[in-house]
């Protein structure tokens, strides 16, 4: 998608902290951490949201969350816990529509979230 940020990351036309990256998907620190560890996993596929997941795409998700268990080994993450979280939609959270999993860790997360 030509407008999508979370793209242009991918294509490396705007700046990341990438963490990891394998032909499916790109990893990077968020800009606005709400945790000490605070990194989002993203499909290199353009998929707007969870809406869009369908049986041609799906493996999109297993692809997200291996990734995302490589990155809590490396961060160190396993021992303490850790949280996934995929916002959907306005209402969901979601502020880019570039589908996407918010790793964090780090210290005790809170239920609910608020």
């Amino acid at each position: 998608m030509d407008n999508c940020l979370f793209c242009k990351i991918i294509y490396g036309q705007i700046p990341s902290n990438k963490v990891y990256e394998d032909e499916f998907t790109f990893a990077f620190r968020d800009i606005n951490p709400v945790a000490p560890v605070h990194i989002l996993v993203i499909p290199k596929l353009h998929i707007s949201g969870l809406t869009e997941i369908n049986h041609e795409n799906s493996d999109v998700i297993i692809q997200i969350t291996e990734t995302a268990r490589k990155i809590c080994k490396i961060e160190g993450l396993e021992s303490d816990g850790f949280r996934y979280v995929i916002n959907s939609g306005k209402y969901g959270g979601q502020t880019v529509f570039h589908l996407h999993l918010h790793l964090l860790g780090g210290r005790k997360l809170n239920w609910p979230p608020g």
